[in-house]
């Protein structure tokens, strides 16, 4: 189990998946937001048809300031990028598992490095612009080989209200979905929304918020996370988070990045 993002770039990413399949090792990564609550009940929602065929979605991974002012995050050498690789790969992962669609066609995005010196604000204390060497903000716009199309964005500083991570908002021919916070609990929470008998409908599920565990403990997504990749192990399953699947996701923060800099529509097969 490595941590997400699975790697810096493409290149260093299919390193891992050819010697997990030369060591016939099981390989995941940790993206660890597919365990949370909303996050299952949507997938579930998914899998049943709920939605329909889900042809245009946001992956929403949005700060206002939130800039991480520890570690290299900052360092553009060793993080490979700010908030499109730390958080947008989140909101990515999320968006791809739900449409259940990895065949992209091509890719275009735009990096922005404008509020470096706004640094009074931020959640983590001030940082030194002189090392703020990634971006604060980051969009990509995805197509599909089938013409779905995923907007993402993400930002760790960004002049917006707007203000969303780890979610996506799913839109297909039969119903649709979105993630959110509860406005008094802040935690996350799921809207589902249809057509029925001729008026439109919208649905809120209540989202459990806790479940007993061993006693006073609560099961977390870190939790059932761990459990699973355990049990893929022990039991010889396949992991929740298959390693093709964050390599996909990989590449495709790749061809933003890369669309940034030249400008250019970045074409994958």
């Amino acid at each position: 189990m490595c941590e997400k993002p699975m790697a810096i770039n493409s290149q260093e990413a299919k390193i891992m998946l050819d010697a997990a399949e030369r060591t016939r090792k099981k390989l995941t990564i940790a993206y660890q937001n597919r365990f949370r609550d909303d996050a299952l009940m949507l997938k579930e929602a998914c899998n049943d048809g709920y939605l329909g065929d889900i042809y245009l979605a946001k992956a929403h991974a949005v700060r206002r300031r939130a800039v991480p002012t520890w570690g290299v995050f900052m360092d553009k050498e060793k993080q490979g990028g700010g908030p499109l690789i730390d958080i947008g790969t989140h909101a990515l992962d999320l968006t791809l598992w739900y449409m259940n669609n990895y065949k992209v066609k091509s890719v275009s995005g735009s990096a922005f490095h404008k509020l470096k010196d706004q640094n009074r604000a931020n959640m983590f204390g001030k940082w030194n612009p002189d090392k703020f060497e990634v971006e604060d903000a980051a969009v990509g716009f995805i197509k599909m080989e089938n013409e779905a199309t995923i907007f993402l964005e993400s930002s760790w500083a960004l002049n917006t209200l707007d203000v969303r991570e780890a979610m996506t908002t799913l839109c297909g021919t039969k119903g649709g979905a979105e993630m959110r916070r509860h406005p008094i609990e802040g935690k996350p929470a799921l809207h589902l929304n249809s057509e029925m008998y001729g008026k439109l409908v919208e649905i809120k599920p209540e989202m459990n918020s806790s479940i007993p565990y061993y006693g006073s403990q609560e099961v977390t997504e870190a939790d059932r996370e761990a459990r699973q990749w355990l049990e893929a192990i022990i039991e010889d399953k396949e992991p929740l988070v298959k390693p093709e699947e964050a390599y996909v996701v990989t590449t495709i923060l790749e061809a933003i990045y890369e669309s940034a800099r030249t400008g250019k529509e970045v074409i994958l097969n």
